[in-house]
């Protein structure tokens, strides 16, 4: 598949994971014939293919863009096992006859479209097309108060935007895990790494890097509704779902603010409204805190559940109960 992004990252790969497969490659050393292997000259055209329709993507304006995404997503219900995924996804979460499958699809379909231009088009233009901006008193006050910010996105509407917003206006660290085609990697890396964001990998260092960034009065981007084997399960949707602890235990350590944001797309092309909530502060129980949180992104996931990513696997269940987070426990000690 074409991108694969681990927890954490500002964007998930299931978005775009869900439309496009790559062909699978054999690996045959060629190298003693001296001859490039026919399969990686197909697999490299793919790839240049696809750069160069995110590159003629990029160039259309906003309306038009997403009226391709939505067909695009409706398209994508062809294939049988997408679609089943979504109605399984709806049918878990009780949301079969709050919002249909086709608002859904086309919902999916405009927020992989319309990557190619936030990832390609000026940064100005980009978060010019931020309409409304509610709540931006959460940071100012944080910041007069000289805290640092755990920013919470789920992945509702365009997420990747809010991000990219945030960082244009406020220094922000998120964690990021590369992809593993290299023209994907410098796509999404440049196009994130922007304003005053940067990324940070998901691992013991890029924990750090959070803390780090916290403790300077700057904002950790968390995107916190990713099923995950090590955290703790707390209720979304009337399911059972494990949450990672990482937020909540960077927040409860260091008396940061803790703000939700969503970045809601508007109809018919007119660009977005960004919300920013208050939400702390915390229980100091991680499954309590992650009930707090997640009981506040399922109310707004309710509010535009056509826009919520529901071709993610976030009911799979993994068989455990509460673990500690390794990428917590190794450090803080």
């Amino acid at each position: 598949m074409i991108v694969a992004t681990g927890s954490g990252d500002l964007l998930s790969g299931d978005a775009l994971a869900v439309f496009v497969s790559r062909p699978q490659v054999v690996c045959i050393n060629t190298a003693a014939f001296g001859i490039l292997h026919p399969l990686r000259v197909v697999r490299q055209s793919f790839f240049t293919v696809i750069l160069t329709v995110f590159k003629l993507l990029s160039r259309l304006p906003l309306p038009l863009l997403h009226l391709l995404g939505a067909i695009f997503g409706l398209l994508a219900l062809l294939r049988g096992r997408h679609a089943r995924l979504l109605r399984d996804n709806l049918a878990q979460a009780g949301m079969q006859g709050q919002v249909s499958l086709i608002a859904v699809a086309a919902g999916l379909g405009q927020g992989v479209v319309e990557l190619a231009a936030i990832w390609l088009r000026p940064l100005a233009t980009v978060t010019g097309w931020v309409r409304q901006v509610d709540g931006l008193e959460h940071v100012e006050a944080a910041q007069a108060a000289g805290k640092g910010v755990v920013l919470l996105t789920p992945h509702l509407g365009c997420w990747e935007l809010a991000g990219i917003w945030y960082g244009a206006q406020f220094p922000m660290t998120a964690l990021y895990r590369p992809p593993k085609q290299p023209w994907a990697h410098a796509l999404m890396k440049g196009g994130r790494e922007r304003g005053h964001i940067v990324t940070v990998p998901p691992d013991r260092s890029g924990v750090k890097a959070l803390l780090s960034a916290i403790k300077r009065g700057e904002a950790a981007f968390i995107l916190p509704d990713q099923s995950t084997r090590d955290g703790v399960f707390a209720p979304f949707f009337g399911r059972s779902v494990a949450f990672p602890v990482l937020p909540y235990r960077l927040a409860n350590s260091t008396g940061a603010a803790v703000l939700l944001l969503c970045c809601e797309r508007l109809s018919w092309g007119r660009g977005y409204r960004l919300r920013i909530s208050r939400i702390d502060p915390l229980p100091k129980d991680d499954a309590a805190a992650a009930a707090w949180v997640h009981a506040r992104i399922e109310a707004r996931i309710r509010a535009l559940p056509a826009q919520y990513l529901w071709s993610y696997r976030i009911f799979r269940q993994h068989g455990k109960t509460a673990p500690d987070d390794p990428a917590w426990t190794d450090w803080a000690a």
